[in-house]
């Protein structure tokens, strides 16, 4: 394979082709910032989630061990953007407007879960919420609320 194989298409025709085939991979991959946090989609049990799998440097509090702030956040928008990418029309990146996070438990240093649900989406913003977990999900260690812009006016 040559270098020009292993260039991704432009991210709205990644986002079709990863649409049909359901090759989450590919889409997380082509984004930079997600491969660094080791944040990936799957399809587990029929349902699509996002996986941030652990690592020594997404620890924020090293006496606890207890996972950065900033990563479940980082976990937490980047599920919401891939559920809004890959369950609605736009063939754009959403742009956040508002992000709130609650901060519900210690994150423990392990693999966490994310699952987003679109509660609101109208032609040009769209509300999500958004929870994480790790071993039980009944017990979320953070949760979100964002508004992202869909299209420019």
């Amino acid at each position: 394979m040559t270098a020009m194989s292993d260039t991704p298409p432009p991210l709205p025709e990644l986002v079709r082709q990863v649409r049909k085939s359901r090759e989450y991979k590919r889409l997380t991959d082509a984004i930079p910032y997600t491969r660094f946090m080791g944040i990936g989609v799957e399809n587990l049990a029929g349902e699509m989630l996002c996986r941030m799998a652990y690592s020594p440097r997404n620890i924020g509090n090293s006496l606890l061990p207890a996972l950065h702030g900033g990563t479940l956040g980082a976990l937490l928008e980047s599920a919401a953007v891939f559920e809004l990418l890959l369950q609605t029309n736009t063939e754009r990146v959403p742009k956040v407007i508002s992000l709130t996070v609650d901060f519900l438990r210690s994150g423990k240093p392990q693999d966490t879960f994310a699952k987003a649900l679109i509660t609101r989406q109208g032609r040009r913003v769209a509300n999500v919420r958004v929870e994480a977990w790790q071993d039980d999900r009944t017990r979320p260690i953070a949760s979100a609320h964002a508004l992202f812009l869909l299209s420019e006016p």
